[in-house]
């Protein structure tokens, strides 16, 4: 009998990262000489998508891409990672997703994103790929999309009892009632302080801000916390789980790659605490590397990390 697999769908933005390593990060008005500029493959939805799917899941992408040179080898690189994109949207009007990223000497970031044909993406879109996702094992989603589309993709998930998970970022205030439908939530610091209006710095802020997002019975929040590891916070109660020691080259896509890869592990059948424990492998080996989607592992380098 032929292993088939576990099916995801991921819904969400696909961007074009420039990227340039500098000393250090830039003040209001500071200008700091860089080193090396890439151009790679990155918006969230793609990064967890190829996140994903180099753990071993079979993945659908649902996402908008302009007719442009970016929009093109973004489509290739994700085929070349065997990832269904059937789905993925070309826009007439609209330029594909660009991110301006800088990367410091620490692997730190800041990011600026001209979201493009991603701000295309609508709700007619997510009902064209409802077959894929009435088949889908888990729905993958984040904010880089308009609201109303990552609402209607809830609400198609969950009438179909398809589990959700949410990266609630870029960081910004999501409705209770769109929360309440979600499965699994995955921010880190900064977004959980979004979602909560509290703080989220010290480890009993971030356990205490946890639990006031947590809305519903069944709903899990995964907190990343970078080298701090992950704050898992469910009905049993409050766990944490560490982070291996590693030296840092670019923490871009670190976030993605855990979201994709936990969406993977839950998909197969592993219990949360093993998704989270392989999600954390996962990220804890893409910040050793430069870019996000080039930075994913594979499966048998995260079971080896394991």
């Amino acid at each position: 009998m032929i292993h088939r697999p576990p099916h995801i769908v991921v819904i969400g933005s696909a961007n074009t990262d420039l990227a340039m390593r500098v000393p250090k990060l830039p003040g209001p008005g500071e200008t700091v000489t860089g080193g090396q500029f890439l151009v790679v493959a990155g918006g969230k939805g793609a990064n967890q998508a190829v996140a994903a799917a180099r753990a071993g899941a079979r993945v659908t992408l649902i996402a908008s891409v302009g007719r442009d040179g970016f929009g093109n080898a973004a489509l290739k690189g994700l085929r070349r990672e065997a990832i269904d994109t059937r789905y993925v949207v070309r826009s007439r009007r609209a330029a594909s997703g660009v991110a301006l990223i800088m990367v410091d000497a620490n692997g730190e970031n800041l990011i600026g994103v001209a979201p493009g044909s991603n701000d295309e993406l609508s709700p007619q879109h997510i009902d064209a790929g409802l077959t894929a996702l009435c088949a889908a094992r888990c729905l993958v989603v984040q904010l880089e999309i308009p609201l109303p589309t990552v609402r209607r993709a809830i609400e198609l998930a969950v009438r179909r009892d398809v589990p959700v998970l949410l990266n609630p970022a870029p960081a910004q205030r999501v409705p209770k009632d769109l929360l309440r439908n979600v499965t699994f939530l995955t921010p880190n610091e900064h977004e959980l302080q979004a979602l909560t209006g509290l703080p989220a710095r010290r480890k009993p802020e971030i356990e205490s801000a946890a639990r006031r997002l947590k809305t519903a019975e069944r709903q899990h929040v995964l907190v990343t916390c970078g080298p701090r590891g992950v704050c898992w916070c469910s009905t049993e109660g409050l766990r944490w789980f560490p982070a291996p020691m590693v030296r840092a080259m670019d923490t871009v896509g670190a976030g993605d790659c855990f979201s994709g890869v936990v969406a993977a592990a839950l998909a197969e059948g592993r219990p949360i605490a093993d998704a989270i424990r392989f999600g954390i492998a996962a990220a804890s080996i893409s910040v050793t590397r430069p870019g996000a989607q080039a930075s994913m592992p594979f499966r048998r380098e995260i079971l080896k990390a394991l």
